[in-house]
């Protein structure tokens, strides 16, 4: 169930963005579905490490159709977690 949560998503991003999604960064089960971080690349850069990324934040129903996603986040590959 999970697992299909998140291909939804990232089928979603993708749809609406027009950018092959990098992988998953949360999933998390709500009382009326799930919501799910994507991350994918906005910017390719040379070298990769100053790719610029970014993060979605995707909402689905308990079907897995979406029900709202919004970018939460910009931020080069290369930079340190804090």
């Amino acid at each position: 169930m999970a697992r299909d949560a998140a291909r939804s998503a990232a089928r979603h991003v993708q749809g609406l963005t027009g950018r092959t999604p990098e992988g998953v960064t949360s999933l998390e089960r709500t009382e009326d579905g799930w919501t799910i971080g994507i991350e994918v690349v906005e910017t390719h850069r040379i070298p990769d490490s100053t790719d610029l990324l970014a993060e979605y934040q995707v909402e689905l129903d308990d079907r897995g159709e979406l029900v709202s996603y919004r970018r939460t986040e910009r931020y080069y590959r290369g930079r340190a977690e804090t």
